[in-house]
């Protein structure tokens, strides 16, 4: 051996005796796959109709927008290296990256994004995302690379709303966007290309090679479709996923044994949601706000967040997360008071006229049915506690769960219903207009209960020509207050979540954005790999 091999055998042997494998650096490498699983299957991976969670969170993988958030929830750019802001906040000039291609090679240019543009604004596009780019006066490409926005008028989410992921142009300027074939075989930007979708059961997706930011490390990410939180549960107890999110029950009581403590790590945090009921407002039933005022009196939130979240989440009063700039401290929680509640509904002639313990008007019985989706325990037992506190004011409310796909397309795209449980992924922005403004009250669009009030629609139009923070938290806070009075929702609270994710990946980082923000730069190293071809995942 020679004298050079000697010392590099000698190197090695210190290496391992001074830093065992647990202390030495290690270094990130492509393989594996990454498997999750969610209550319901993508409806549509069109950025523009990915209104869905399960559609969003897939379309995310597959598109990108112009711009993002951080791991701090600051804007940063993401198919624009950068932008300027001029004219006072009515222009943006956006500065796209060079070395960005689509999935199929063709390279991405500011002509895709005027061609989506075109689509979000397109009368003929029932998209719900386009009341952000309503107040775009023009969208003028200056080059390749480059493009102008000039708003009417001051717009505060106007950069946020660039987030929206573009579509390829040359793929669908001749297409049906609401027929195309495109949305079960997308071709986007993003990290991860679609590999195959089993309908009802699952979406894989393929790293992508050209991705602007580096291909990801892992090699394949797996959407299962589980239509329930007890088999998702049982899945992670066999190993057969890699992050699900846990019930309370079972982040604070299931998990706790040795093999979860050492296959898993668990996160715990605030999500950017909350959980409501939506009233129909032009059922007859709840047309009268004493009506929806004696419903927010008859349920008690303190129980649904005791025996749902076992005390996992807290209270809200309005569309706003409490705790952020937006959210309005001093409008009251309303009181859990049934013998108010019962005052009210007299008030608004609902009376128990034959004495089988159901109000009447005009001899109709007050029944109705409160529907919500399959798989989701929590929302469910919410649903059954509304029911029980309902009947003892005299209203009778029968719970229905339907599969999430008929749900959307059935019932609230159709407003085919008298009352809703469901919740809202909220925007780091607090504009809540597409939600809540009247011009959104079409079919497909979020406003599906029908709300409209004047004055909210002026403080929201309001809030989004305003930049300085405490300008719009004034605006904000005027609106959740009318809000919290028309009731047009009886908001119930916001959950924490609770995601569980196996220990084998690296770099899963908790942030104000949650774990999921790097998810292209987690990795697992070769000797803790599971599977290996796609048939294995």
């Amino acid at each position: 051996m020679t004298l050079a091999a000697r010392f590099a055998s000698a190197a090695v042997l210190l290496s391992i005796f001074f830093f065992p494998p647990s202390l030495r650096a290690e270094t990130p490498s492509r393989g594996d796959a990454f498997v999750t699983a969610a209550i319901a299957e993508p409806s549509n991976l069109l950025p523009l109709f990915a209104s869905d969670s399960a559609s969003a969170e897939i379309s995310r993988l597959l598109f990108n927008g112009l711009v993002k958030y951080d791991k701090d929830l600051k804007l940063v750019g993401d198919l624009a290296a950068g932008w300027d802001v001029q004219a006072g906040g009515t222009v943006i000039v956006f500065h796209l990256r060079k070395n960005v291609v689509w999935q199929d090679g063709k390279p991405f240019t500011a002509a895709d994004v005027e061609f989506t543009f075109r689509k979000l604004t397109d009368p003929n596009v029932p998209t719900p995302y386009g009341g952000d780019f309503e107040a775009v006066k023009s969208l003028e490409v200056l080059g390749p690379h480059v493009l102008r926005v000039t708003y009417k008028e001051p717009f505060s989410p106007g950069l946020a709303s660039w987030s929206m992921g573009m579509l390829p142009k040359h793929l669908l300027e001749k297409e049906d966007l609401l027929k195309t074939a495109f949305a079960r075989r997308p071709v986007g930007t993003g990290p991860y290309k679609l590999g195959k979708w089993k309908t009802g059961e699952s979406v894989v997706l393929l790293a992508n090679d050209r991705y602007h930011e580096g291909r990801p490390w892992i090699d394949r990410y797996v959407y299962r479709v589980i239509p329930d939180q007890a088999t998702s549960f049982l899945e992670l107890q066999t190993g057969g996923l890699d992050l699900a999110g846990l019930t309370p029950l079972q982040f604070r009581r299931q998990t706790d044994t040795p093999f979860f403590r050492d296959t898993y790590r668990k996160y715990s945090y605030p999500s950017f949601s909350y959980v409501y009921l939506g009233w129909n407002l032009d059922h007859p039933f709840f047309s009268d706000v004493r009506v929806r005022e004696a419903l927010d009196l008859s349920i008690d939130r303190k129980e649904i967040i005791a025996v749902t979240l076992l005390g996992a989440g807290r209270t809200t009063t309005g569309p706003f997360l409490p705790g952020t700039w937006a959210y309005d401290e001093a409008v009251p929680e309303p009181a859990f008071d049934p013998a108010r509640a019962r005052r009210l509904l007299a008030e608004a002639g609902w009376k128990d006229s034959d004495g089988d313990g159901v109000l009447e008007k005009d001899g109709k019985p007050f029944s109705f049915t409160l529907i919500s989706n399959f798989g989701n325990d929590q929302r469910k037992q919410a649903c059954e506690i509304v029911q029980r506190r309902l009947a003892d004011v005299g209203i009778d409310a029968n719970v229905r769960l339907v599969e999430w796909g008929t749900f959307l397309k059935e019932f609230i795209d159709k407003r085919r219903f008298e009352a809703v449980c469901l919740a809202w992924q909220l925007g780091r922005d607090p504009d809540v207009y597409d939600i809540f403004h009247s011009s959104k009250r079409a079919p497909g669009q979020f406003n599906f209960v029908g709300y409209s009030n004047p004055e909210v629609d002026r403080l929201l139009e309001e809030g989004r020509r305003l930049f300085g923070e405490s300008e719009r938290a004034a605006v904000y806070k005027k609106a959740h207050a009318i809000l919290a009075r028309d009731r047009p929702y009886t908001f119930l609270y916001v959950p924490d979540a609770m995601p569980v994710v196996h220990r084998r990946f690296r770099e899963v980082e908790k942030a104000a954005a949650g774990i999921g923000h790097n998810f292209v730069r987690w990795w697992v190293p070769a000797g803790e790999r599971r599977y290996r071809s796609l048939r294995e995942a």
